[in-house]
């Protein structure tokens, strides 16, 4: 009997060679998976799964994990704020966790012991899925034909070409990846410093020019709706912000980045969804949470969205800060109204019943009514004290630069 292996499968070119090498080469059973993280469509999955059928796969398994991916993954991101080095949505990132969770899951259940994906020997994937298969599966064989054979594109292009394989090689020039979070694009520009990517490498060209505005409604911190609309679950209304912003260009950016590994790596991302929610969502936040829930907010979220770039998805402590996040969510709720323009949005303001820029308090630079003008100047005194008290201990030498 041939041994069997489950391979993690996105239909490009580097989980294509898996298979073809795997079941043609290394004899083996080949059974594929993919994992659906709000990517990819219903044909678009009847694409895939006869593709895989074509390169040898015995059979091929679909795993929608887009709502389990939101719940578990997104909406941290989302209550966070998370940004990787103030840029990157963490779109690729936060989707190969998921991806990887649900692999190894399955793999488990099928009893089957020896694991492949597609990663390269250069990147973040390895780490993260080769890290959550131990954890998930610590029995299992990780097998990775791309890295341990330290393949070029053009080389697999060639061993595909040589098996007979027909598939778009040119669409293979660019390693992209969708998912409900955003898309990643990789290519020869990426792999320099100084080359931005051209516009066709874009996945979503920019059709729309004429400025748009939008309502987002968020619940607890959730998006819920938009232009009043309510949707069943919140991965819908971020699938639907996507196609109402992404053809303006909107989240078009490339993140520089230093990876697991050491070295430093860049990535394109389209993510026009991800960094309105977020911008939006911190709007609301600031009229609502207190200065001290913000700042421990800011210092937790980014030791969060750090870890789960590396892989550390199941160390406890991501537990734990969930939990800071979710309470933190109480009264995050309102609309925020966002203005879409080619290649931007603007964030013009919120409503809220929890607004703390409540005018019974006062205005801002205008007027107060909870305060008299010499409360001000009792606790200016008092705030200021302990300077106060250095400087008059160390004279004029504490006040030069």
């Amino acid at each position: 009997m041939k041994n069997k292996v489950l391979v993690a499968f996105s239909g490009g070119l580097d989980t294509s060679y898996c298979v073809v090498y795997l079941s043609k080469i290394m004899n083996m059973e080949v059974h594929a998976v993919t994992v659906n993280t709000g990517g990819f469509s219903a044909d678009e999955i009847a694409a895939i799964e006869r593709h895989a059928l074509a390169l040898g796969a015995a059979t091929f398994t679909h795993i929608d994990e887009t709502e389990h991916y939101y719940s578990s993954v997104v909406k941290y991101l989302i209550f966070g704020n998370v940004l990787k080095n103030n840029t990157y949505p963490l779109s690729v990132s936060a989707e190969r966790i998921a991806q990887a969770a649900a692999i190894a899951t399955h793999a488990k259940r099928l009893g089957i012991n020896t694991i492949a994906h597609g990663s390269t020997g250069a990147g973040n994937d390895q780490v993260r899925f080769d890290m959550i298969f131990n954890i998930i599966h610590p029995t299992a064989t990780i097998l990775t034909p791309i890295r341990d054979q330290k393949l070029s594109r053009a080389v697999e292009i060639d061993f595909l070409t040589s098996h007979g394989v027909q598939m778009n090689f040119e669409k293979a020039a660019y390693s992209i990846n969708k998912g409900l979070w955003g898309t990643s694009v990789g290519g020869k520009e990426t792999l320099t410093s100084n080359l931005s990517l051209p516009e066709s490498a874009w996945p979503t060209q920019m059709t729309k020019t004429e400025e748009e505005m939008v309502e987002l409604t968020f619940e607890r911190g959730e998006l819920t709706a938009i232009n009043g609309e309510q949707f069943g679950h919140p991965a819908l209304a971020i699938q639907h912000l996507q196609e109402m912003a992404q053809p303006f260009g909107i989240g078009r950016d490339i993140h520089v980045g230093d990876t697991i590994i050491g070295i430093k790596g860049r990535v394109g991302f389209e993510a026009a969804a991800p960094m309105i929610i977020i911008k939006a969502h911190h709007l609301l936040e600031k009229h609502i949470l207190t200065k001290s829930q913000l700042y421990w907010k800011d210092q937790l979220s980014m030791w969060y969205g750090n870890a789960l770039h590396e892989g550390q998805f199941l160390d406890p402590t991501m537990r734990n800060i969930e939990r800071f996040l979710d309470d933190t969510q109480l009264y995050v709720t309102g609309t925020v109204n966002v203005r879409l323009l080619p290649y931007r949005f603007e964030l013009i303001g919120i409503e809220s019943p929890h607004d703390l820029m409540n005018s019974k308090f006062g205005s801002y630079g205008e007027m107060n009514n909870g305060w008299t003008g010499d409360d001000v100047k009792g606790f200016t005194k008092i705030f200021g004290n302990q300077v106060a008290m250095y400087h008059l201990v160390h004279g004029e030498e504490s006040r030069k630069s």
